[in-house]
Order: structure tokens, then sequence, then C-alpha cells
């Protein structure tokens, strides 16, 4: 259930990531650093798509410890986006709260799955 809950916050961020991409692109005309987040914060989501069709429980955590990389990077560009006022508190607010949250889920499956792991 967890896993399937992850997908679907991930995605949803995804797309919260490319609308906050396409806002700064056309208003801010910041292309550098939004690119960043634009990859970061879709990859999240890939990397968890990936993970589930996993071929073994090793290649499950690695997929999602990549997932959970990108996650912590993207939160790197919210805030160097949000200290530069490329985005405002709200949006910052916003999106690294998602991101946190995702950052929490897919750290507690990868621990919930090497705890199993070690039990079998």
């Amino acid at each position: 259930m967890k896993e399937s809950a992850v997908r679907k916050k991930s995605f949803e961020f995804a797309i919260d990531i490319v609308n906050m991409y396409k806002k700064m692109a056309m208003e801010k005309r910041e292309f550098v650093m939004s690119k960043q987040l634009l990859k970061a914060g879709t990859s999240i989501g890939a990397n968890v798509r990936e993970a589930s069709n996993g071929e073994s429980t090793a290649d499950f955590i690695h997929k999602l410890a990549i997932a959970q990389k990108e996650a912590d990077e993207t939160l790197y560009w919210l805030e160097l986006l949000n200290e530069t006022h490329f985005i405002n508190r709200e949006e910052f607010s916003s999106l690294s709260h998602s991101c946190e949250e995702l950052l929490k889920i897919i750290k507690s499956i990868i621990l919930t799955t090497k705890h199993k792991s070690k039990k079998t």
C-alpha cells in the first residue's frame, strides 16, 4: 500500500514541478536552475516507478535509493531558487513540504524492505 501511495504522490509532485518549470521559464526567463529542478523533481517518480519493476529486492532498494537522492537534490534546487527569489515563499513552502514528505516515505520503504529482507 505504501508503494502505491508513493507512486501516486511522486507523480503528482512531478506534475507540480513541471508546472513550476513552465512558470519560471515563461515569467522569470530562468532556464538553468529551473531545468535542474525539472530533471531532479521528475526523476523521483521515474525511479519509484522503476523500483516497482525491480528484478530483485536489492534492485528495488537501489532504485528507491536513487529516488531518495533525487528528492534531496530537488530540495537543494528549491532552496536555491527560493533564496535567489525565483520562486516565492508560498511556492517554496508547498513544494518543499511535498518533497520532504516524499523523502520520508521513500526512506521508510527502504528501511522496511531492508528489515524484512534480513528476516528471510
